[in-house]
């Protein structure tokens, strides 16, 4: 008799474990969530490169610019002190 009421209460809190889990419906959401936070992450990531790459473009054009500009006044520079200079 001790056997047999232990199988049942094995067999009761077995089901009872099984029916307090989460449903189907409850596990699809929880994947469909997941799945969309690691879209989520992965958006702002790639949203995030791209932001860096536009601004290391942005201050090499801006560096090239600069040189540029450091070149012409360098070249305006010797030109002017070349001509009409005071000769030793």
């Amino acid at each position: 008799m001790k056997k047999v009421l232990s199988i049942i209460a094995v067999a009761a809190l077995s089901v009872a474990f099984v029916s307090c889990g989460p449903s189907k419906e409850e596990i699809e959401a929880k994947e469909k969530a997941k799945a969309d936070s690691v879209a989520a992450v992965a958006q702002a990531q790639a949203d995030s490169l791209a932001k860096v790459a536009e601004s290391e473009a942005a201050a090499a054009a801006e560096a090239m610019a600069k040189m540029s500009a450091d070149s012409t006044r360098m070249a305006d520079s010797v030109a002017a002190s070349s001509k009409g200079g005071k000769k030793h």
